[in-house]
Order: structure tokens, then sequence, then C-alpha cells
């Protein structure tokens, strides 16, 4: 992990200086597509590239189940992440139709299920989803009652993550999403947040999959007991992702940080996705730079951690799904930037008059 992390540089500024140049040449007034150009120019600063391709794009749904569950913290029984996994892999979830509509394949990982997928083969169809097995743990345990994995467990979620980061980049792949699937795994994104921000549980714990007042408070003491038991490090992220995290957290942030490595850009979906993002961005600030907020999510404790980061949000559309959702609509409208930056003509490619002094 810590020859990978030592690979991650901060962007220069020759290829944004390049970009900056050829943005204010286009038949338009500078600066008038907003962020469009801004996403543009982080394309070509990431890949070192003046004319990058986004031709290849795939997003990694993390899948793993939380012990923590049994807690009565989610709407929804454990046996869903298992079933969801299966709604995935025969492409009728959400991820499946938004990927498809941005051209991205899905890649599902069995990262900490506990459920055995292993007779479940490759898809072979265009964009059909795969399923990938790197499992760490069956499900985490119980953090009310004691660490969620081991130190070993959690280091181990995240170099399965830069594995796959490291993987795709050398099939070719050009951008990566970020998404998850694990019932009750609000309740370890809440944890992190709290730990690693410095807000209350209470600030940055939201209602995750429509739980009632009720369990939303019932939720917060249990994240609360979580913490005071296991007094996670603030200023050790593996230590706060083993006593608090979970698995396909992990995952997360092994990919973003394997992402980085590789010049990569990174999509990041909604509060789970954010979660891993920020354990990456703890363990190496300079992947921030490699990173694309999807979306605001109606989680209240998504902004107070995309603001720890210092990531601006793409879209706000109120969405609350995970899978990855966020990241397949995000992925069109940086590829609409590049678009721009690379088919509109310059000033003198359409013989129009640049701006007078």
């Amino acid at each position: 992990m810590l020859e990978i992390i030592n690979k991650i540089t901060p962007l220069g500024i020759e290829f944004a200086e390049r970009a900056q140049k050829r943005l204010d040449n286009l038949t338009k007034p500078q600066g008038s597509l907003g962020r469009l150009e801004e996403f543009a120019k982080r394309v070509v600063t990431i890949t070192e590239n003046t004319m990058p391709d986004l031709d290849k794009k795939v997003i990694f749904t993390f899948a793993g189940d939380h012990g923590v569950a049994e807690e009565g913290v989610s709407a929804f029984p454990k046996e869903v992440t298992r079933q969801m996994v299966l709604n995935f892999l025969n492409g009728g979830a959400g991820i499946n139709v938004l990927a498809r509509h941005a051209g991205a394949e899905v890649v599902v990982i069995d990262i900490g299920v506990d459920y055995d997928f292993r007779d479940f083969s490759k898809g072979e169809l265009p964009f059909a989803p795969i399923l990938i097995l790197k499992k760490v743990i069956s499900g985490t345990k119980n953090m009310r009652k004691g660490p969620a994995m081991t130190r070993q467990e959690a280091e181990d979620c995240i170099n399965a993550g830069i594995e796959l980061a490291t993987g795709y980049a050398k099939k070719g792949y050009k951008i990566f999403g970020t998404g998850e699937m694990g019932i009750a795994n609000t309740t370890p994104s809440s944890a992190i947040a709290s730990v690693l921000t410095g807000q209350s549980v209470q600030d940055v714990t939201g209602k995750g999959t429509g739980i009632d007042n009720d369990t939303l408070k019932n939720k917060v003491r249990v994240i609360e007991d979580s913490i005071a038991l296991n007094m996670p490090d603030p200023k050790d992220p593996i230590d706060v992702l083993s006593k608090v995290g979970g698995a396909e957290i992990g995952g997360i942030a092994g990919l973003v940080i394997g992402a980085a490595a590789n010049k990569i850009p990174v999509v990041i979906d909604g509060f789970i996705s954010t979660a891993g993002a920020l354990i990456a961005y703890s363990l190496e600030p300079h992947t921030k730079d490699y990173m694309f907020a999807a979306h605001n999510s109606v989680e209240i404790g998504h902004k107070a951690m995309l603001e720890k980061i210092g990531l601006r949000p793409i879209l706000d559309l109120d969405l609350r799904l995970g899978e990855g959702t966020g990241a397949a609509l995000a992925m069109l409208i940086i590829e609409g930037g590049l678009k721009i930056y690379k088919e509109m003509a310059t000033f003198g490619e359409a013989g129009v008059s640049g701006k007078t002094d």
C-alpha cells in the first residue's frame, strides 16, 4: 500500500496551462461554459494528455455486509445486500440503467458479503455487469460490541481496491466511478464522517434508506456508543476504518488511491463512497486532485465530508441511492466538458474574430 501511495504526486501546471490556453481560444467568451471548462482542464491535467479520450468507462460497485445491522439501524434486512448484488448481475438495478446510459461498464465486487457467489459467472454481453470476488470478510462485526474489522482486514480491503484500479488501468480504462451496496452502511459512514471531520454524530447522521425518527435516534446512539467503545484515532485513518468502517468503504478508499497513482480520474458517488474517499484523502491528501465529486447527497453528513476533502459536487439532485448512480450521471457531464474542449472550434479555425482590446 505504501509503495502505491508514494507514487501519487500533485498535479503539475504544464498541462493545466495548455488546456487553459485552448479553452480561452474556443469560439465563446472566456469562461462562459463555467464548470464544463473546469472538468475538461482537470481531465487533461490528470491524464497529462492534451487530447484525452474517455472511451472506456467503468463503475466499481463494492458490496459488503455490516454486523451493526443487528442493532436495527436500517429499514431493510441484511439479506437485501445479497439480493441486490444478484439484481446488479441481472442488470435490473438503478446503476445498471444509468451506467448503460453513460456508456460505462459495471463491475460488482464482493469484498465483504455474507454469501458465497462463487457459482456466478462473469457477464459476456456488452455492458453486462461482471462479478469479481475479492472477499476479505463475510460481513463486518457489530461495531457497537467491538471493532468492525482487524487492522489487517482493513488494509486488505484497501489493497483489494488498489489492485482493481491498477488492473483496470492496465486494461486501458480511462475513468473510474465508485459505487457500493451494503445494508446499514450509512451507519459506519456516519461514524467515519464524525471521527474524521470532528463534527458530532448527530450532525452527520441521516435517515439512510428511509428510517423513521425513532430509528434515527437509535442509529445516533449506536454510532456514539461505537465511537466511545472503540476510540478510533482520527490521526490514523486505517484505525478508523478498522474500528467503525466497512469492507466496501475500504475497497473504495483503495480504488481512489490506485486511480491517483495511475493518473486516472475517479468520480466519487455519494455518502458511503465519500467516506471511502475521505479515508483515501486522510492517507494521502494529493488523492483529492484526482477526484470528482459526483453529487451532493441528501444525507446530512455528505457535505461535511466533501468540505473536509475540499471537493465541490457536480450535481445536486436529491439522490440517496448509492450503487454508483450519481457517478454514472456525473460522468456524462464530465465527458460533455471534454467534448467541448476537444471538438469546439477555435477562433482561428472558425474564422471568427476574437475579443478586441
